[in-house]
């Protein structure tokens, strides 16, 4: 196949040297262009950030509560939605997820290796099928009930892994995930929070759990009667959880007082959730 005219935003890694030349567009999603380039003997991937992004205000403030900005100049700016402030925004949405690429990486967990960031392209592992292929996502996957209970299995070690090294996903489902020849892959990161300094990060937590519970209960069903998620935060606030904790998959939830407020909160991010899955699936097809 020979080389595609390359694209503007990929113009200063040919210079630097970074990359050689474009072989194809792998995909386009509402914050970012994918692009399949080669890098002397190595495939590999560059994710180019659109400029701007959709993503509602209650997103933004949940995923960016305590993140952290290099000075006041930029807090201020960003609180107060300015030109600067909406570009150091975009910035510190974009380091988010190279930072968590790294830091997942060194922890074991089967993310995209990262290769490098630079003007906004993030170029990484390109992660492939065993025919050497561009790797399928598992929402185009169908699955024995063995294959998704192991993949399930699989995935929740890996949540487990991120915990432990302090993220949480964020936006975790079968669209963000990858089939690669050695299994699972986990893609997609500037949602990512810190798991002790963001408030909202049990919710994610137990929604990205709930996610692939909901996906692999489809070729296994009995995986829908299991609450690793409650158990997975329980054992991590409890200061008991590693990377070889052994799961069950049962939780005995303490009685005590409800609070309503969050409870109404829990109800409005599942809603939002399940909109959010519905319109991925149809621009799926």
């Amino acid at each position: 196949m020979a080389p595609m005219k390359s694209p503007k935003r990929l113009q200063s890694l040919i210079e630097e040297g970074l990359i050689d030349t474009v072989v194809r567009q792998l995909m386009s999603g509402k914050e970012a262009m994918v692009y399949v380039v080669r890098c002397g003997d190595e495939t590999r991937c560059a994710k180019v950030y659109k400029e701007a992004t959709e993503r509602s205000f209650r997103q933004a403030v949940d995923y960016t509560e305590n993140r952290k900005v290099k000075n006041t100049r930029q807090a201020r700016a960003m609180a107060k939605g300015t030109k600067f402030g909406r570009q150091a925004s975009e910035a510190a949405w974009q380091s988010a997820e190279v930072d968590a690429l790294y830091r997942l990486a060194a922890a074991g967990v089967r993310v995209p290796k990262p290769h490098n960031f630079c003007d906004g392209v993030l170029l990484m592992e390109l992660v492939t099928d065993a025919h050497g292929d561009a790797a399928p996502r598992l929402n185009d996957v169908a699955f024995t009930p063995e294959q998704a209970r192991a993949h399930h299995a699989t995935l929740l070690t890996e949540v487990v892994r991120m915990l432990c090294a302090g993220v949480v996903h964020g936006d975790l489902s079968e669209f963000n995930i990858l089939l690669a020849e050695d299994g699972p892959v986990i893609i997609d990161l500037p949602q990512a929070v810190d798991a002790a300094g963001n408030n909202h990060a049990s919710r994610m937590l137990l929604r990205d759990v709930a996610n692939l519970r909901g996906f692999f209960g489809q070729f296994a069903p009995e995986l829908l009667q299991t609450d690793h998620g409650s158990e997975i935060w329980d054992l991590y606030q409890r200061g008991v959880l590693h990377p070889d904790t052994v799961l069950t998959g049962i939780f005995k939830r303490r009685i005590g007082p409800v609070d309503v407020g969050n409870v109404l909160r829990e109800i409005d991010d599942a809603r939002a959730e399940e909109a959010a899955r519905r319109v991925r699936m149809q621009t799926a097809r």
